[in-house]
């Protein structure tokens, strides 16, 4: 027998979960939205098409790279993959070549500049006995307070950490995770393989980088696709969606949507408890060509984290995407203010920018979780018959990251099918 399974939420967890199902069960993939892609797609912006926020893969994720390469997409022409840089226009600078750890960032902090020798000796020292530990820090702390204790200095906390942290968690350091810090170093700086501390930059919108050609690939594989479709009421044990029956339900949503729902008192005690942080995105478009000093370039001091050289990477003439991670002063400002700070910001480290024709700005209120402190992770399967979750909030061993989405799915998928398997 083939179960007929529901999916609720077509973001890349839900995708990654169909994907993975769509040789083994009729599909019905249900989304609130328009279009696809959750928290990472392509959105209509006063005539433009723009991403609803700059994301970045590195090369060890795996299972993302995978399930692209099954829908059609290729990363070499898709993404554009660099070696480990870090470029500050105030900070640091620092190239690492693709070799295996810890020989790459050896050689990156050779070479790096804005650091003085005992700054460079302690971060290589700190994370050589990570590396030691097996990136376990044993009780989970605080990463600010845990690197203090560690002789990291406030210049490595200036230029390097905090910069780092707010990137792949975006989390206040006083407040983020130190051991998914360190899990993201182990799958970066940490790994034997070169190529996965990679940073793999998009070349295409988000829609055109996965969600679109999964929707297309699941189409044509007889999925029932219902974009623009919010589930009302969900009744797991029931196994129905607004009235309708199915054998298996993924719940594969964020998690604020997860709690109206997913009756499961245990769920909602946890969820009620969990914080989230923003993310803002603002769109410069100037009247001609920007030269950064790289496609990626960060400042230390200021609002904006990253500038990306949008024309550089997919071709968008003039167009520099600037983004701010975390809460922040920024949050007060007005829209008109925001891009006028970041195009002052940018002035100042750029000379001879051409004329602002338009500034936009883009902000997902609750991009991510908080990646807290020891922060409980609920299990993919409901305690309920043929209920399961998918999300980067399922991947324990992840901050909110789309890799971390995308096991999320394929772990609920695999869980559905084994039960299936069991129960037939």
């Amino acid at each position: 027998m083939t179960p007929r399974v529901a999916i609720i939420g077509a973001g890349w967890a839900g995708l990654a979960a169909a994907i993975e199902l769509a040789d083994a069960a009729n599909l019905t993939v249900f989304e609130a939205g328009r279009v696809a892609g959750g928290r990472a797609r392509a959105v209509a912006l006063d005539g433009m098409r723009l991403d609803n926020g700059q994301h970045i893969l590195i090369g060890a994720y795996r299972d993302s790279l995978r399930l692209m390469r099954r829908v059609g997409v290729d990363p070499q022409q898709t993404l554009a993959a660099q070696p480990l840089s870090w470029q500050q226009v105030d900070g640091m600078h620092m190239r690492c070549p693709d070799w295996p750890a810890p020989w790459q960032l050896l050689a990156g902090l050779l070479g790096a500049r804005g650091l003085r020798w005992r700054d460079k000796l302690a971060l290589l020292r700190l994370l050589t006995w990570l590396r030691v530990k097996r990136w376990q820090i044993g009780q989970d702390v605080a990463a600010q307070r845990w690197l203090r204790q560690q002789g990291q200095s406030e210049r490595l906390l200036q230029y390097f950490w905090t910069p780092l942290i707010l990137a792949t968690l975006n989390t206040p350091p006083a407040q983020a995770s130190m051991q998914l810090l360190a899990n993201v170093l182990r799958d970066s700086l940490g790994s034997p393989r070169g190529a996965d501390s990679r940073l793999l930059l998009p070349r295409v919108d988000l829609g055109a980088l996965f969600a679109e050609p999964a929707l297309h690939w699941l189409t044509a594989r007889g999925a029932d696709i219902r974009l623009g479709r919010r589930v009302s009421t969900l009744d797991l044990p029931a196994g129905t969606v607004d009235g309708e029956r199915f054998d298996a339900i993924i719940v594969a949503t964020a998690p604020y949507h997860a709690l109206r729902l997913v009756d499961d008192p245990a769920l909602t005690n946890l969820l009620k408890a969990w914080q989230y942080q923003p993310i803002s995105t603002v769109y410069l478009q100037f009247a001609g060509r920007v030269a950064l000093p790289a496609v990626m370039t960060g400042q230390a001091h200021g609002l904006g984290q990253w500038w990306f050289d949008r024309e550089a990477l997919s071709g968008e003439a003039g167009l520099v995407s600037v983004v701010i991670s975390a809460a922040g002063e920024h949050e007060a400002l007005a829209q008109d203010a925001l891009v006028a700070r970041c195009e002052a910001e940018l002035r100042r480290a750029v000379p001879n920018l051409p004329p602002l024709l338009a500034g936009r700005v883009i902000t997902e209120r609750r991009a991510t979780f908080a990646a807290n402190v020891a922060l409980p992770r609920p299990d993919v399967r409901l305690p309920v018959k043929s209920g399961y979750l998918a999300g980067d909030w399922l991947c324990a061993d992840y901050p909110a990251t789309l890799e971390g989405a995308v096991r999320s799915g394929i772990a609920a998928a695999h869980a559905l099918m084994q039960d299936w398997t069991t129960r037939t």
